[in-house]
């Protein structure tokens, strides 16, 4: 069985939730006492002032610990496609979007007694208040609405609000703050509807989610995430070049889990920093290994995720890990999704050029997925383009093999190396050859394999080569 989703038992999810929510509870004194010895600014986000995610939760936990007789709910909203803003605006327009937005939930806040706003990241707020009826909040969420769409702007703003409105006296912030985010995930990018109340039916993927975060949490320790391997191919020859670590979670019961299921869980609950050291530490042994038996190893690339961003480690965990298994540091290249080298991610940018001087090889993943694809070729420094899938969607119409025809050329112009992701056919292949490309990912090949059937791929390559 392949996938998570099954009959689950409601109530052993719920009690497991509930444990969950208990513990968070007991820490409410200690968060309380990091908050007072932090840096005030460091507690309100600088460009708003609206407190950050961790002052939030403290002032509204305070409040509902005050007033156990009232009912409470929070709205999470946030902005439809804001990077476009950002990108056909400018930086500066999207900072007074957001900033009218702060002055907006401050006024609702300074007028309605125990509410509380906040500015948990870029486009994303929180309102915790009280409330009466449902209608009360969605009246709120009509105000906020109006008044944004009463603002000067240069680009049509749709908000998107998620609403848990809660019953129970006395819910914790953090279980009103997940249910608020589910409910905005149904209604976000919808356009018919603007806000979205947390309805009973969606308790169960919740509990499902957090059930999962509790596993993942045991899975690391217990040998259940692995790397699997995805060959990287010359077309021409039809010889495996390099190979891309992927990550599986071998789970006792459900068997091998794709990551789509489980990935997003670890970068909400910052998991993936883990899981993203763990598979890099078993790339370099990999190659360490194959050095040592005297072999030639071929370059396997590893993930970085986005939520390094924030990891002031990286790094120096990177080059620590190439430095203890004495593995050259081209064989192990570095791979980032698009959307990690957007201006907004100048940190990242900043820290990939120094990996790049160190010697490790820098690959732009799902090349052409985002919206500013081309302005990055010329502001960002890369070794490889790894052209997303999407490009070979329709190779049938005429527009699309144009496109991908001069895409091609203007990489081999910047000599950029570029490997193209998605390959599932013969029609596909033959079109890419012919317009220069060499390299490809994909099913017409090979699948993503455990590392020692990689292993094994690899040393009948080198026998036929003998």
């Amino acid at each position: 069985m392949n996938s998570m989703k099954e009959p689950i038992r409601e109530d052993a999810l719920y009690s497991s939730y509930l444990s969950s929510e208990e513990s968070k509870k007991r820490i409410y004194d200690y968060e309380v006492s990091k908050i007072k010895g932090i840096d005030e600014a460091a507690n309100y986000n600088f460009l708003t002032h609206l407190p950050v995610l961790r002052l939030f939760n403290v002032l509204s936990s305070d409040i509902i610990q005050q007033n156990a007789d009232l009912k409470f709910a929070v709205i999470m909203m946030d902005i439809s496609e804001f990077k476009a803003v950002n990108e056909f605006l400018g930086r500066d327009e999207g900072d007074r979007l957001l900033c009218y937005i702060g002055d907006v939930l401050k006024e609702i806040q300074d007028r309605r007694r125990f509410t509380v706003a906040g500015h948990a990241r870029a486009d994303l707020f929180l309102l915790f208040t009280t409330f009466e009826d449902r209608q009360e909040l969605a009246d709120i969420c009509l105000e906020i609405k109006r008044r944004i769409s009463d603002m000067h702007f240069a680009y049509k703003v749709i908000m998107s609000f998620g609403i848990c409105a809660s019953e129970d006296r006395q819910p914790s912030v953090s279980y009103l703050r997940d249910c608020a985010g589910i409910a905005l995930k149904k209604v976000k990018g919808k356009y018919f509807t603007d806000f979205n109340f947390f309805e009973d039916e969606m308790r169960t993927l919740m509990l499902t989610e957090k059930l999962m975060e509790s596993e993942l949490l045991l899975a690391l320790e217990n040998h259940e995430i692995v790397p699997y391997i995805q060959p990287k191919v010359d077309m021409v020859t039809g010889r495996i070049v390099g190979g891309e670590a992927l990550t599986r979670w071998i789970h006792p019961k459900h068997g091998v889990v794709g990551p789509s299921e489980f990935i997003p869980i670890t970068e909400k609950n910052g998991l993936i920093i883990s899981i993203d050291r763990f598979m890099w530490d078993q790339v370099f042994k990999y190659q360490r290994q194959v050095i040592s038996e005297g072999r030639k190893p071929l370059p396997i690339s590893v993930n970085v995720s986005r939520m390094h961003v924030h990891d002031r480690d990286l790094a120096e965990t990177i080059i620590k890990l190439q430095d203890e298994n004495d593995v050259p540091p081209y064989l192990v290249p570095l791979e980032l999704t698009e959307s990690a080298f957007t201006p907004e991610e100048k940190e990242m940018n900043r820290r990939m050029t120094d990996m790049r001087r160190h010697g490790f090889l820098i690959s732009m993943d799902d090349f052409g997925s985002g919206y500013s694809s081309l302005n990055m070729l010329k502001t960002s420094e890369m070794d490889e383009i790894k052209l997303d899938r999407i490009f070979l969607s329709d190779m049938a119409s005429a527009k699309c093999r144009t496109v991908v025809s001069h895409m091609l050329g203007l990489l081999s112009a910047l000599d950029v190396s570029v490997i193209v992701e998605g390959v599932e056919n013969e029609m596909q292949r033959d079109f890419l050859v012919r317009n220069g490309c060499a390299q490809a990912q994909g099913f017409l090949y090979y699948k993503p394999m455990p590392l020692q059937e990689f292993d094994l791929l690899i040393r009948k390559q080198e026998l036929a080569r003998c």
